[in-house]
């Protein structure tokens, strides 16, 4: 898992990975933002890597490796992660716009809080994976294996969940406009839970 570094500037964010500072007390954003995305690009697995807050534009994240990252409150437009594993990263509280997540393999990821506008899924492992509060819309998840993850309270707006494995998929209080379940086992879903 990622290490928890407090800002040397005392604001209480995390420090960004190669740095003692978090993103918004950089003095130069765009040099951190190319030194990451280099960093990205020279390797294949990534490990421990913290890019809270930082943003990212039209970059190319795919078939990599990426293990107890820290994406927390980061921002993505048009960026492609597919073919990758994500394993144990943090996306809490993210933006994600126009990304690709087509036939990756996500087991235990958090996405709570975040948004997700105009994305794909398809043809992805998406275990074990928390989108609790999250808005989605215009994104699409056919073909995928959702075994156990989690829509608690989240938004749901014209969603594809079509031909997927839904077994113990929680929708529990999730808000869902032009969601399509066809083809997908929805009696293993959790749409409500009973009151005790």
């Amino acid at each position: 898992m990622f290490t928890l570094s407090s800002c040397a500037a005392g604001c209480g964010r995390s420090a960004i990975s190669g740095s003692n500072i978090c993103f918004v007390h950089q003095a130069n954003q765009e040099q951190e933002i190319s030194r990451i995305a280099a960093f990205i690009s020279e390797n294949r697995r990534i490990t421990d890597l913290c890019v809270s807050g930082m943003y990212f534009i039209n970059l190319d994240f795919s078939c990599r490796h990426y293990t107890g990252c820290n994406f927390r409150e980061a921002k993505f437009f048009g960026c492609k992660f597919s073919g990758s594993a994500l394993w144990m990263n943090y996306f809490d509280f993210a933006e994600f716009s126009g990304c690709s997540f087509i036939n990756c393999d996500l087991q235990f990821v958090s996405f709570a809080g975040s948004r997700l506008i105009d994305c794909s899924f398809e043809g992805s492992e998406i275990v074990h994976v928390n989108f609790l509060g999250a808005y989605i819309e215009n994104t699409s998840f056919s073909n995928s294996n959702l075994y156990n993850s989690r829509y608690i309270n989240s938004d749901l707006k014209n969603i594809n969940f079509e031909n997927c494995n839904l077994k113990q998929v929680n929708y529990t209080q999730s808000r869902q406009t032009d969601v399509i379940l066809k083809f997908s086992n929805t009696a293993e879903a959790i749409f409500e839970t009973e009151e005790l």
